[in-house]
């Protein structure tokens, strides 16, 4: 390979190779096609709903052949951050995340930690934040995407109601996953290479590519999921490419980027 050349190619999950409990067509095989090149490949993911072990677990029962450490999550952002600070967070998270954070103190917190937590978004909790951050208590948002894609249609992401509680508080998040230049960064860091040589596929154009792209890294959009007509067109630089799916993505960068 020239140095060039993509030597690392970060692949983003929900939305972009599976949708829930379904592969989007044509992903499986494509990430075979992907290894064989010998490319470094990592799985970076913004979801907050479940934790790395459950999301890998899925993920291998949908077929693909994914190892836990090629997984990086913001979940770990967010925890090596929660660590860092020493702080006690009042988690907003679903339930099928908390093991993530298993042996970090909760009582009595001092910090609001916020990502995709549909059943915690009431006014209570809400509240509950709101004035924790009114004593001084810092906001971190695992992420702030703005809505996500279900089986059922868009939906609303955690994005608006982190927006909500800097709103009230006249404060700012610190955001660790997706767009953040440190969440790609910290995926690659093991591999040795330039941001440069690397490449990221997913269906956010704004999170996804943009914030790669920000970084250094090319980005491949790709047209499902989350995808919407003209969101190419929505972000400075544009994608690299734009392709009709993770399949299409994969044949691009064999043929034009890996030298």
């Amino acid at each position: 390979m020239s140095k060039n050349s993509v030597r690392c190619v970060l692949v983003d999950l929900s939305g972009t190779i599976h949708i829930d409990d379904t592969e989007i067509p044509g992903s499986l095989d494509a990430l075979e096609r992907l290894r064989k090149s010998d490319v470094n490949i990592k799985f970076v993911t913004n979801t907050t709903k479940e934790s790395k072990r459950v999301l890998h677990e899925r993920l291998c029962q949908l077929g693909f052949t994914i190892a836990a450490d090629e997984i990086f999550t913001s979940l770990t952002a967010a925890r090596k951050l929660i660590e860092q600070k020493n702080v006690r967070p009042l988690l907003m998270v679903d339930d099928k995340a908390l093991e993530d954070f298993e042996g970090i103190p909760r009582e009595n917190p001092n910090a609001v930690v916020v990502g995709l937590a549909p059943d915690k978004f009431d006014y209570n909790t809400m509240n509950a934040a709101f004035r924790l951050m009114l004593d001084g208590a810092p906001l971190i948002a695992i992420h702030k995407a703005r809505y996500y894609k279900r089986k059922d249609g868009l939906a609303l992401g955690p994005g608006p109601f982190v927006t909500a509680l800097e709103y009230s508080t006249d404060r700012k998040a610190e955001v660790v996953g997706k767009p953040e230049a440190a969440f790609f960064l910290e995926a690659v860091k093991d591999f040795g290479c330039d941001a440069a040589q690397c490449v990221m596929i997913g269906d956010d154009a704004r999170d996804d590519v943009g914030g790669a792209q920000k970084c250094g890294m090319k980005g491949v959009l790709v047209k499902t999921g989350k995808y919407r007509p003209g969101d190419e067109n929505t972000i400075g630089p544009p994608p690299a490419h734009v392709a009709n799916d993770f399949a299409a993505a994969v044949d691009f960068i064999l043929s034009s980027l890996i030298v």
